[in-house]
């Protein structure tokens, strides 16, 4: 028999675990063990802590659980639950050491239910976009003074009263026509469709207000219907849609000219202030004083102007006799003037003009004239050739050969009648003939000499 089946034999030792070490443990395995989830349940002993902090339970007929909501996730909530809400969290299991206490830590929160209709609303959103229904271009300009507005909307509902009293203040005198019809419960949807296509029938009002107040998801979800949608798009009348508050949104306000995050928005939104128009009519009324002054004025400097250049008649015929004789004048002058000037110029002709008799009389005067000049030419011309002989008879008696000999010098020929003009030329014993001023001599060389 195996020792270890003896049942005398005493089982091994297991580690003692301390109750935080425990309950770490336990809080490992489930976080690790159990996925983010969502959970429905009916709220109850809701607590909002100092801190921010959301304490509540979830709780159905059979069980209930704790729940936290830490303040850095429950402010992304779209509301604060109450007790006895039916909500679903999305929330990750876990346990609070210190107590042992098994517990849910919400991630976010909504209504119950509200999971499913948003959904729808994104599906049904997507596909209306795609047709274009929600395209900006589509949208229109409300019209700055509506001369009547239309409001879809409960008779009951307090968006109606919200709607006037805007009304009242902003523009006490603005006619209002109501389309009635309910605005939440079923078949709501068809009938505010029918209203809003009742009021483009009529075409009684310029702007036409969906609205209706704040509510949850469910409350609104009749103006998430598609044929809400389609109607307001097919609106021959300008829509603003006023559904829920800021944070609510609808089909409809996707599909509407302007979205206003209250139905007092909406009325704000399409109504002008009195009190502002009064005053800009004010200042348009003082512009328009102030304008007329100024035409008034400059009508009457111009006047002014126009009565100063004007002339009586019998002004303006004195002022043009006036005219008249000064030019008269003026042409009389002329007239003499030119006269002068034909006459000194037709005495300049007549000066100009001479008889065949002064004429010959000034030829013979210029003839007379050329002869003095050409015998004083003559003159002149043999004075200079005699002086230019006297230099030429002067040059030609010092190259004279006879003036030379004069002087004392001889010409020396051979026998031959050379000219000797080389010492080196003679021989000795060779005749030679010496031509002196007057007469000469033969000779005959003894010997030549060098130089």
């Amino acid at each position: 028999m195996d020792r270890s089946e003896d049942p005398r034999t005493p089982p091994p030792a297991l580690p003692v675990l301390s109750v935080s070490e425990l309950n770490r443990m336990a809080r490992r395995a489930l976080e690790a063990q159990l996925p983010l989830l969502w959970v429905e349940g009916e709220v109850s002993n809701f607590t909002r802590a100092a801190s921010g902090h959301w304490y509540f339970s979830l709780k159905d007929a059979a069980a209930q659980v704790r729940c936290v909501m830490f303040r850095g996730r429950n402010q992304f909530a779209d509301f604060t639950p109450a007790n006895g809400d039916h909500v679903e969290i999305r929330a990750l299991a876990s346990l609070y050491e210190a107590r042992g206490e098994f517990q849910l830590g919400a991630e976010s929160i909504r209504r119950a239910g509200a999971g499913r209709l948003y959904e729808a609303f994104i599906r049904l959103k997507t596909r209306l976009e795609g047709e274009g229904l929600f395209d900006p271009a589509r949208k229109r300009a409300l019209p700055r003074f509506p001369r009547r507005l239309g409001i879809v909307t409960s008779p009951q509902a307090a968006a109606l009263r919200d709607v006037l009293t805007a009304l009242r203040r902003r523009m006490p005198g603005l006619p209002v026509i109501l389309y009635p019809t309910p605005v939440q419960g079923s078949g709501a949807g068809a009938q505010i469709a029918a209203a809003i296509r009742t009021a483009g029938t009529r075409a009684e009002c310029d702007v036409l207000l969906v609205c209706r107040g704040g509510g949850a998801l469910e409350d609104l979800w009749a103006f998430n219907d598609e044929a809400v949608a389609r109607a307001i798009a097919a609106s021959p009348i300008p829509v603003v849609s006023g559904v829920g508050h800021e944070t609510d949104f609808t089909l409809a306000d996707f599909a509407a000219d302007l979205r206003a995050p209250t139905p007092t928005a909406a009325a704000e939104l399409a109504s002008p202030v009195a009190d502002d128009m009064l005053r800009a009519l004010d200042r348009h009324a003082r512009l328009l004083r102030h304008h007329h002054a100024r035409r008034h004025e400059a009508d009457m400097q111009r006047l002014d102007h126009l009565a100063r250049r004007l002339i009586h008649p019998a002004e303006q015929l004195k002022h043009r006799q006036l005219g008249v004789a000064q030019l008269a004048q003026r042409l009389h002058g002329a007239v003499r003037a030119r006269l002068t000037r034909e006459q000194l110029r037709i005495a300049r002709l007549g000066e100009r003009r001479t008889s065949p008799r002064h004429v010959v009389q000034r030829q013979q005067q210029v003839l007379e004239s050329l002869g003095a000049r050409a015998a004083r030419a003559a003159e002149t011309g043999r004075l200079e050739r005699g002086l230019t002989l006297a230099r030429l008879a002067s040059s030609l008696a010092h190259l004279n050969p006879q003036n030379v000999l004069a002087r004392g010098y001889g010409i020396v020929r051979q026998e031959n009648g050379a000219v000797v003009h080389d010492a080196t030329t003679l021989r000795a014993g060779e005749r030679i003939e010496i031509r002196f001023h007057r007469g000469g001599a033969h000779a005959r060389v003894e010997s030549s000499l060098p130089e």
